[in-house]
């Protein structure tokens, strides 16, 4: 090896080795901000987990501030010695727990988006920074240590497997029913004996925003809307299109996809869509054989209940089991090719 190749290879090792260290300060400062947060609101009684009125979850803020306290022991460790077999598990223990606190975070973006309030702004709060946290904290614990000196290369865009293309099928297929029932409702149709007039009387009711209520008016239903945005990231997810920028992106056309773009949605969907939806399809089977109950709200039996409950949460469960093994696949073709 020549004295210039030596030079290079040690470069090379030294900007390997910078990179994990960076990613770890970043986790560590969120830590300290996520522990922080958590102590506040334990000591000041603010409760982080909404259920209606019921304000006797400000225990919670105690563990937040125990996860917090974990990633900085973790992280910090990282900065200081290095990416180490325990303190990658610890890194992954702390990941997981910050991606269960995010859990239907989903829903309060939504909310967002539609002009509506979140229930519980303390709580949204905690949700969005436990989802940055688990970010950050899967980022520490995947990166590369300096021993590698291999030089990478980026891969040519690819589809995904064939089992993994029928999972985005089934995802897709899986919302039609649900579509189909919110566009009825949305043209003034009668589904599950309800109308489309009442159902808007209902979201009014509720504090549905001007902007959802003028779609709604036009016959434009915005989760169903939402619907097809989520197909539209499914198979982006699965067909090289999903890789590269299209023409019509005017000076990004051609250019790579940075892999964050479409794998954050689709953490933040799987997250949410699947668990909810998979725990709701249970209870719906409970509630169907008659071991549950299963309240009528605002439908005229619980019958009527039970069967738009059916439709939108087999189209959580499965398009949120989709969308994750979607995401995992679309992970895995685009790292970087060791050259």
């Amino acid at each position: 090896m020549t004295g210039a190749e030596r030079t290079m290879k040690a470069l090379r090792s030294a900007r390997w080795r910078r990179g994990p260290r960076r990613v770890a300060w970043a986790t560590m400062l969120w830590a300290v901000l996520y522990a922080g947060f958590g102590l506040a609101c334990a000591l000041s009684g603010t409760p982080l987990l909404y259920h209606g009125g019921d304000s006797r979850t400000s225990g919670l803020g105690w563990a937040v501030a125990a996860v917090g306290a974990v990633a900085t022991m973790a992280s910090g460790a990282v900065v200081l010695y290095g990416l180490r077999p325990a303190v990658r598990a610890l890194l992954w223990v702390a990941c997981g727990l910050a991606g269960i606190t995010a859990f239907s975070l989903l829903m309060d973006v939504i909310t967002l988006m539609l002009g509506q309030g979140v229930d519980s702004r303390a709580s949204a709060a905690n949700k969005a920074l436990a989802a940055v946290g688990a970010v950050l904290l899967a980022a520490t614990a995947t990166a590369r240590s300096g021993r590698r000196s291999a030089g990478t290369a980026v891969r040519a865009p690819s589809a995904a497997p064939q089992p993994v293309q029928l999972a985005a099928w089934a995802g897709t297929l899986a919302f039609v029913p649900y579509a189909a029932m919110k566009l009825v409702w949305a043209s003034g149709g009668t589904f599950a004996g309800i109308s489309g007039a009442e159902m808007l009387a209902m979201s009014e009711r509720n504090g549905a925003s001007g902007l959802f209520l003028a779609l709604e008016s036009w016959g434009l239903d915005p989760t169903a809307l939402l619907a097809v945005l989520g197909v539209f990231l499914l198979w982006g997810l699965v067909r090289p299109w999903g890789q590269v920028f299209p023409r019509w992106t005017l000076f990004l056309r051609g250019r790579r996809v940075p892999r964050w773009l479409p794998l954050a949605p689709a953490v933040l969907g799987a997250a949410t869509l699947a668990p909810y939806g998979v725990a709701g399809v249970g209870y719906l089977v409970l509630a169907t054989a008659g071991v549950a109950p299963m309240r009528r709200g605002d439908f005229p039996s619980s019958g009527d209940a039970l069967l738009v409950g059916w439709i939108g949460m087999v189209a959580f469960a499965v398009y949120g089991v989709a969308v994750t093994i979607a995401a995992r696949s679309y992970w895995l073709r685009t790292r970087p090719a060791t050259v």
